[in-house]
């Protein structure tokens, strides 16, 4: 994680809510309450940032997926942006409750979701009644902002990341209901104890949010070019173990190299293998 303390104070992760406003559960990160406003501790949203960061790093890279959630308007297309590029799935218009906790459901409805706009490709649509093709496009409007950004998430998420647990409490509790790791950032006003790994900070302002989604974001990469290394690495056959497999079926002795019997069995180039030795029997003298 490339991210400073510095680089947190810079962008104002540090600003906490009103004094009255404060949630008393988040006290451990509190750094100090100055003119009616609680200051963050920069040192503890450091480290439990880069926490975060090689949770999320070690859980992509085994072929997990996160869930970008962040409905409120300073969050909304920061992190629409960042679930694009990373290719995960995104909840930014609208919460639907039960999208965890009941996703036998929501599947359903995505697979319908998914045959209109079918239907309307091939013109199958056009082809019904006015008053049933307006009724099914009202309806897929009111689909597209429930479900556009989880179309293509076809198992519960390994993770779930949000911004401002105290606005995606409905989410934040599913999540725990299901027993999916939580990931956010949690101002003075939230309870981060909703969270397996709160990350303490200014949830209102831009450049707080956007810093921390960023780094986020370079562990998701992280943990992707980890999984297609792992993958390549799985492609590659193993040399003496197929030299061995071979050697025992045939009886073949295989001297040359291992790449070259590789090369072989892929046709690409011809290989000399010794054959056993054969003993001629010797007829026994007449008697």
């Amino acid at each position: 994680m490339q991210v400073t303390a510095k680089d947190l104070l810079d962008a104002g992760v540090h600003f906490g809510h009103q004094t009255k406003r404060w949630n008393p559960r988040s006290k451990p990160y509190v750094f100090d309450h100055r003119q009616g406003i609680t200051i963050i501790d920069l040192g503890k949203t450091h480290e439990l940032l880069a926490k975060a960061y090689s949770f999320v790093e070690d859980k992509v890279a085994a072929g997990g997926n996160v869930l970008f959630v962040g409905t409120k308007e300073q969050a909304r297309e920061i992190m629409r942006e960042a679930a694009t590029a990373t290719g995960m799935p995104f909840c930014v218009d609208r919460w639907l409750g039960g999208t965890l906790t009941n996703f036998a459901t929501v599947k359903k409805s995505i697979a319908k979701f998914k045959k209109y706009q079918q239907q309307e490709q091939n013109g199958e649509l056009a082809k019904l009644s006015s008053k049933e093709e307006a009724s099914i496009k009202r309806e897929m409007v009111r689909m597209t902002k429930n479900f556009s950004g989880i179309l293509e998430m076809p198992e519960l998420p390994s993770i779930m990341f949000v911004i401002d647990a105290n606005h995606e409490e409905i989410a934040v509790s599913e999540a725990k209901r299901s027993e999916i790791p939580c990931v956010g950032l949690v101002d003075t006003n939230s309870d981060p104890t909703q969270l397996s790994h709160p990350i303490p900070g200014n949830d209102d302002a831009v450049k707080s949010i956007r810093i921390i989604v960023e780094t986020i974001v370079a562990a998701i990469q992280s943990g992707l070019a980890q999984r297609d290394s792992r993958r390549g690495q799985r492609g590659q056959p193993d040399l003496k173990a197929a030299t061995a497999a071979v050697a025992a079926a045939t009886g073949i002795d295989l001297t040359p190299a291992p790449e070259a019997v590789v090369a072989a069995v892929e046709g690409e180039t011809p290989v000399e293998v010794k054959k056993p030795a054969v003993r001629k029997k010797i007829a026994a003298p007449k008697a």
